[in-house]
């Protein structure tokens, strides 16, 4: 394996300076209350700017902002210290189109290790163009690919210097404030490619390693809803669910909220549901193989008909909502919108229940297989 020596031995040496210098460094020093909550904020800012800016504005393209935006993104990217949002995203784009193979840079398949923090210590491919062609369009993301490193010390150096400005502590601003946080915001966001492709559920699809967990996504600054990120990787949410923990996303609806960002892609709900539903259809066809009672075949035709009536009826309410918003974009007479709003509000009425139905007996089957294959 030819080696990244810049990468290795920068990553090597801030690991071991502080695993040695931290002993001594609180041997003598105490740092205060303010050094740690600046610190956190940094952590945060630079964090969410990987998340929304390097991940979901250039890697996905989830939504769109201005250059005012993008700049603040750019910046606290820098100081994030994971190389610029051109190498970054082509490294991201690569991982996804190419996920768990040899041609992913960071193939969980290679082991946890490689995964999380090895696969930065081998020889880097060069750039693509073809593959961020968009980006290479972007003139401040062209910027700070040019001039990354001193923007990425000079980034830090200001940060730094501000909180041991202000809490007058400028030895714990900079071993606190800098290295530390970086410490922590490396191995939160290396967790996307190890831990969230490890430990958790596939709800949305098992053809990839991309797992959900709630507990990840606390470290990840929402990125911990992996599984549904790799099924639908241009919405601009990881965490669907309102109570799902993802301040990306909330920083994201914010922007867009005050007109600050636009655009904003989401996967619609019927197509999430369609998705789910197949998903389980099939792990629970899996799991009638896997049983040694009889009839089978009633149980399989069963499921098929459970599953069919389902997918029938989100077909309809979909095609009725898409019929709404065509009459309602072409101006159509109200009592027209007015009647087809009604037929949705009724598909929708039935579809709730269809789908209760059907989580019901997805559920049901699964205490049906543990009792039979047991």
């Amino acid at each position: 394996m030819r080696i990244e020596w810049s990468s290795t031995i920068f990553i090597i040496g801030y690991h071991l300076a502080l695993l040695i210098g931290l002993p001594f460094f609180f041997m003598h020093n105490s740092p205060g209350i303010g050094i740690y909550l600046l610190a956190f904020f940094l952590l945060y800012a630079s964090g969410l700017s990987i998340t929304a800016g390097y991940h979901r504005l250039y890697s996905h393209k989830s939504y769109k902002t201005n250059k005012f935006v993008e700049a603040i993104l750019l910046f606290f990217g820098s100081m994030a210290t994971q190389g610029s949002a051109l190498k970054w995203a082509f490294d991201h784009r690569n991982h996804h189109a190419y996920v768990d193979s040899d041609k992913d840079p960071y193939s969980i398949k290679k082991g946890f290790m490689f995964a999380h923090i090895l696969w930065m210590f081998k020889k880097q491919k060069p750039i693509e163009k073809s593959v961020v062609s968009d980006l290479y369009k972007n003139k401040l993301v062209m910027f700070q690919h040019k001039f990354y490193v001193p923007l990425m010390f000079a980034t830090n150096i200001m940060a730094f210097l501000l909180v041991g400005y202000i809490c007058s502590d400028y030895l714990g601003a900079f071993v606190i404030a800098w290295w530390v946080r970086l410490l922590f915001l490396h191995h939160f966001t290396w967790f996307i490619n190890s831990l969230a492709h490890t430990w958790g559920a596939q709800k949305f699809s098992k053809e990839h390693s991309a797992v959900d967990n709630y507990i990840i996504s606390l470290l990840t600054f929402g990125e911990g809803y992996h599984n549904y990120h790799h099924t639908f990787a241009n919405d601009y949410r990881n965490g669907i669910k309102w109570y799902h923990f993802d301040p990306t996303k909330w920083i994201i609806w914010t922007l867009n909220k005050v007109k600050l960002a636009s655009d904003l892609r989401k996967i619609n709900h019927i197509k999430i549901m369609k998705k789910i539903a197949l998903e389980e259809k099939s792990d629970i066809l899996e799991n009638i193989k896997k049983c040694w009672f009889v009839q089978k075949k009633a149980v399989e035709e069963k499921v098929e008909k459970i599953t069919d009536d389902l997918l029938k009826k989100l077909s309809e309410t979909k095609e009725l909502i898409n019929q709404y918003n065509a009459f309602k974009k072409s101006k159509a007479n109200k009592s027209l919108l007015k009647s087809l709003n009604q037929k949705i509000k009724s598909s929708q009425r039935q579809l709730k229940e269809e789908w209760k139905n059907w989580k019901r007996f997805s559920k049901g089957f699964s205490n049906i297989h543990t009792i039979f294959s047991s």
